[in-house]
Parts: structure tokens; C-alpha cells; sequence
């Protein structure tokens, strides 16, 4: 069996356990794939350097960070270096041979650089332009796989690999293709893109123990989607960043990912915990 394991960068996320069961099921063996955020980190460092952080929301109700040329240069310090280096080096406490990546290397993330995005601000939809985003299209599961046949625990992280989706022209007028370039992708969506090309399940955890019925409240946990119907009302309660990760577990359930699981980082051996019935499982039959 191959597990995903998104690890989210809100403030709440405690890391250690999560870190513990992958070295447990790694050991095990099981080839483990950790895939990580760090909004709070990108944040802080923003805040640090006088950069106020911008979050956009789409007209879908999607809410994103809007990464300006500053913030991009902000966030490839944070992510790749900080919070990978800092989930390598725990991991290797724990006895894991971890191994960092950028959605960069090796090209492990790529596809096109999205450089205007639709926002909607004051109800009314607009264009902005100027941001180092993009969708991916491609993961190299070789890389991984490689790694994983070798021993090693891959800790993945955005940004990805981009080219421009417009062509520029030459001097002589000629078409030729934009260079690549590092952009934000998001951190969700990256595991289900991993977890979809691995075939694997996801378990996405994060500050709370799973979706709510009721948001406001932790006792409505929703335990099992397996049906059109129950995905249908998983999406109507989902609200934002939880939107968001619903919208991964899709994407992640229609490239082939055996199912998706979201569940609390802070509870007791996470990972296993997930695996075993708790937080909210979707299943493939739920996007039948």
C-alpha cells in the first residue's frame, strides 16, 4: 500500500506525531509520500519582512494567497527551506531517512503558470494580474517511485515548475516558448495530484478532526461519503478552506487515488488513526 500524507501549515498543526507514523509505517513497510504546506510560515516571514499577506477569493468561494513577485521570492524561502528542512530533520529523528523536495526538482511538479487569476471583490468578478501561480498537469512519479524502491521517505513541497501558457516572440519574430519558472501552486491540490499518479490513498490532515455537519461544531464529524448524494451535501457544508480540500479529494478520487481521508494532525498517531475509520472518509463511489 502507498500513502499520501498531507501535512497542512496552519498555526493549530502540530507535526510531531504525524512525523512518528510516518517513520512507524515506513518501518512497516509501507512507501509513505508526505506532501506539505506553510501558510503560517509564508505568512510570518512576510510579516517579518513588512509584506502584508493577500488572500483572493475566487467566484467559485475558493480562497487563495495571491503570490505577487515579492511574495513568490518569500515563499520559496519559507516552504523549500524552512518548513521542508524543519520535516526532514524530525523525520530523521524519528529514524526515517527522509529525503526534501521542491515541486522543482526533477520537474516532480509541473504544468502552466496561471499569471492572471478571476476574484471576486465586493460581489463583482474581476481579472488581477501579476500572480505566480499555477494548475499542475504533470507529477513525476518516477522520481518518486525511485525513491520510495531505494529506501527513502519523499517529503514534497509546492512550488511547482511553470511555463507560461502564452508564447513570446523573438527578435526576428519568431514564436518561442517562455522558460520555466517557480510558482505557488496549492498544497492541497498538489497531494491529490501525487496521491492520483501513485494510485494511493490521501490522508489529508489538518486542525480539525475531519468535515462537520455542522461547522461549528466537532461532534457533527461526517465519517463515510461513499455515495453521489452524501458527496452532494459533504460540498454544501464544506466551507472555506475545507472547500478547498474537498475540491482536492475530487481531484484526487477521479486520477485513481484508492480514497481520501480527512482527518486531525493533533490526535493520537494520526495517520494510523486515519487509516483505521477515523475523520471523514471519501471513497471513489462518492464521485461515480
Amino acid at each position: 500500500m502507498t500513502v499520501v500524507v498531507k501535512i497542512g501549515g496552519a498555526r493549530a498543526v502540530e507535526p510531531k506525531g504525524a512525523l512518528a507514523d510516518v517513520a512507524a509505517l515506513a518501518e512497516e513497510g509501507t512507501d509513505v509520500v508526505v506532501v506539505h504546506g506553510g501558510s503560517t510560515a509564508v505568512d510570518d516571514a512576510l510579516e517579518r519582512m513588512g509584506i502584508e499577506p493577500e488572500y483572493v477569493e475566487t467566484p467559485s468561494g475558493v480562497v487563495g494567497r495571491f503570490t505577487d513577485v515579492e511574495t513568490m521570492e518569500v515563499f520559496k524561502m519559507a516552504m523549500a527551506g524552512q518548513v521542508n528542512t524543519d520535516l526532514v530533520t524530525g523525520l530523521r529523528n524519528e529514524g526515517c531517512d527522509a529525503v526534501g523536495l521542491s515541486g522543482v526538482d526533477g520537474g516532480l511538479l509541473t504544468g502552466p503558470r496561471k499569471s492572471a487569476v478571476r476574484v471576486l471583490e465586493d460581489g463583482k468578478k474581476k481579472i488581477r494580474r501579476g500572480d505566480h501561480s499555477g494548475s499542475i498537469q504533470s507529477v513525476n512519479g518516477e522520481l518518486l517511485e525511485t525513491l520510495l524502491e531505494d529506501g527513502y521517505t519523499p517529503v514534497a513541497s509546492p512550488p511547482m515548475l511553470a511555463k507560461d501558457v502564452a508564447e513570446q516572440r523573438s527578435a526576428d519574430g519568431e514564436a518561442e516558448s517562455r522558460p520555466w519558472v517557480a510558482v505557488n501552486t496549492d498544497a492541497d491540490r498538489a497531494s491529490a495530484a501525487v496521491a492520483a499518479e501513485l494510485d494511493a490513498a490521501l490522508v489529508s490532515l489538518t486542525d480539525v478532526a475531519g468535515v462537520y455537519g455542522d461547522p461549528d461544531d466537532p461532534s457533527t464529524v461526517i465519517g463515510t461519503v461513499d455515495t453521489p448524494e452524501a458527496y452532494e451535501e459533504l460540498k454544501s457544508v464544506a466551507e472555506g478552506f475545507m472547500g478547498r480540500k474537498v475540491m482536492a479529494a475530487t481531484e484526487a478520487l477521479e486520477g485513481g487515488a484508492e480514497r481520501v481521508v480527512i482527518a486531525d494532525a493533533n490526535a493520537e498517531s494520526p495517520i494510523r488513526s486515519a487509516l483505521d475509520g477515523g475523520g471523514t472518509h471519501i471513497t471513489p463511489g462518492a464521485i461515480e
